[in-house]
């Protein structure tokens, strides 16, 4: 069998959510049998999201390989439980970084460097990257921005060409459009939709398959209306409602007959019925939970709820395998200090500080990890929240109190925190830190061994600064354990505090692997520490 290529665009309006329907049928595909991965083609000049701010961009999302990537190749490993890479994900940045780069180097021989042929001809040779590897049946593409973007406009010129090049049975077209609903007329209205779709036929791509967001249910006639005017087959569009969780939505698409229209229009022949029998079970501990728990996650970029979007959906994950509902309140670091953090978190039955970079709001997450760490509730740290976890550890229990991390004091007179020797003469910032999976060695007799299961794990990383392993010494004395350590550096990667009832933190990103049907670790065990805080107040 050839390999398929499917394209999901959109149109109207932004964040439609092409990344879950994307994911969903990746998802309805896999469960049939076949091999499926996604890519995201975003039309930003960037490189890579990698020094975008959060608040622009939401969360940078971090590959085994080490690519600093878009928060949407979260959702397709979650999805999927496949591990994604640099290869998909790609900006119109790198694609120009590239032609520039070989017509540097000559390669183009003297000729006019243009849009079309070579601009394009880059975005193809990416688009069917992933195909020539023969590791997957079906290569998912999701088209960032919306039809019409000026920036998006090669993409689709992209597509055309390879709407023409591959054999027919072989590519296929998704369109996720709006079908607004007008509260005053008490009616969906359609033009949109068929003004969206017109402008995609515009540049040459004709969808196979429209998919519209929606509010109210689509009747049988607007169905067919929008079939005739948007010149798709009848049947050939189909509903996206909101759904109570983004794990329904394959459920969603099944219903929709979505996977049978792209598996007849590819011609793939013989395939089972999907097995979805994981997520099921996943959704119906999610839908009826025994407990519901208060967690912290205590931040800097909490007014953009995707900024944290690994840390919220693990805490889905793994609030299902507690068979709890998990009630994340998101608290501004910056508006916490130590006369405030008492009210505040006094009521929560665990703590999260999360990650982020610069000196804005540390001062909140130290106070927040000492009222964790003097009142006993669970207390779970992630990359510079386990940095802060050591700072405060070296103030209030050490007495020093100069102590600080070197990114945030580089002249302080004990640098608990300092960056990584081989970044100190660098200057980019991209591609600078420790990034993607590294080993990790679990100590035995540890909350982290236990937790795992195991002594040798592999976690992700984004980061470059250290513990800083002249206090090692100093720390254990006083009762902060290191209990993970990479073999090959001997850099820390976890400390606990075993007196303490549940305290972990992490120099890595445990958020970036977990899934509805393999929850992270930590994250179940800091759940269930909460829910028993819970209970014992009862």
């Amino acid at each position: 069998m050839n390999t398929k290529y499917i394209f999901v665009t959109g149109g109207v309006a932004s964040s439609l959510g092409k990344g879950i329907i994307a994911a969903s049928l990746a998802k309805l595909l896999q469960a049939r049998g076949l091999r499926v991965t996604i890519q995201k083609f975003d039309p930003y000049l960037n490189i890579d999201p990698g020094t975008l701010n959060p608040y622009e961009h939401g969360e940078c999302y971090v590959t085994e390989d080490g690519a600093e990537t878009d928060l949407d190749l979260g959702h397709y490993e979650r999805f999927l439980g496949v591990y994604t890479s640099q290869a998909n994900n790609v900006t119109t940045g790198r694609i120009y970084n590239t032609v520039i780069t070989r017509e540097r180097e000559g390669a183009y021989l003297g000729k006019t460097v243009q849009i079309v042929p070579h601009i394009t001809d880059e975005i193809k040779r990416r688009m069917l990257l992933l195909g020539k590897t023969g590791d997957y049946n079906v290569i998912i593409t999701e088209v960032g921005g919306t039809v019409g973007d000026m920036e998006s406009q090669p993409f689709v010129e992209a597509m055309r060409q390879l709407q023409w090049e591959l054999p027919e049975e072989d590519f296929l077209s998704i369109h996720l459009t709006l079908i607004p609903y007008l509260k005053a007329a008490q009616e969906l209205k359609t033009k949109p939709t068929q003004h969206s779709v017109q402008e995609l036929q515009s540049q040459g791509v004709h969808p196979d398959i429209i998919v519209c967001r929606t509010e109210k249910e689509l009747t049988p006639e607007l169905r067919r209306k929008i079939a005739l005017f948007c010149n798709v087959k009848p049947g050939h569009v189909i509903q996206s409602m909101d759904a109570w969780s983004i794990y329904q939505v394959p459920f969603n698409m099944e219903a929709e007959h979505l996977d049978q229209m792209v598996v007849r229009k590819l011609d793939i022949p013989d395939l089972p019925e999907p097995d979805l029998s994981g997520l099921s079970a996943f959704l119906d501990r999610l839908k009826h939970p025994k407990h519901e728990v208060d967690i912290a996650l205590v931040g800097k970029y909490v007014e953009l709820q995707d900024a944290y979007k690994s840390i919220q959906e693990s805490f889905v994950h793994a609030g299902a395998a507690n068979e709890c509902k998990v009630h994340v309140h998101c608290i501004q670091s910056e508006h916490l200090n130590p006369s405030n953090v008492a009210q505040v978190l006094g009521h929560m039955h665990g703590i999260l500080v999360a990650p982020g970079f610069g000196s804005r709001g540390l001062e909140g997450k130290i106070a927040a990890v000492q009222f964790a760490r003097e009142s006993g509730v669970p207390f779970f740290g992630i990359c510079l929240g386990m940095q802060m976890a050591v700072v405060e550890f070296a103030r209030n229990v050490l007495g020093w109190a100069d102590a600080a991390s070197t990114e945030e004091t580089p002249d302080t007179g004990h640098p608990v925190i300092d960056m990584m020797e081989e970044q100190k003469k660098l200057t980019l910032m991209g591609h600078t830190m420790r990034l993607g999976a590294y080993p990790c060695h679990l100590l035995d007799g540890t909350l982290a061994r236990d937790i795992y299961g195991t002594s040798d794990i592999s976690e992700r990383h984004r980061h470059r600064y250290e513990f800083n392993n002249q206090y090692r010494e100093a720390f254990e004395a006083a009762g902060l354990k290191v209990s993970g350590i990479n073999p090959d550096h001997n850099l820390v990667e976890v400390v606990e505090i075993p007196s303490h009832p549940f305290f972990i933190a992490t120099q890595f990103h445990p958020e970036l692997k977990s899934t509805p049907e393999r929850p992270q670790p930590i994250f179940v065990r800091f759940v269930k520490a909460a829910l028993d805080v819970l209970l014992s107040s009862k």
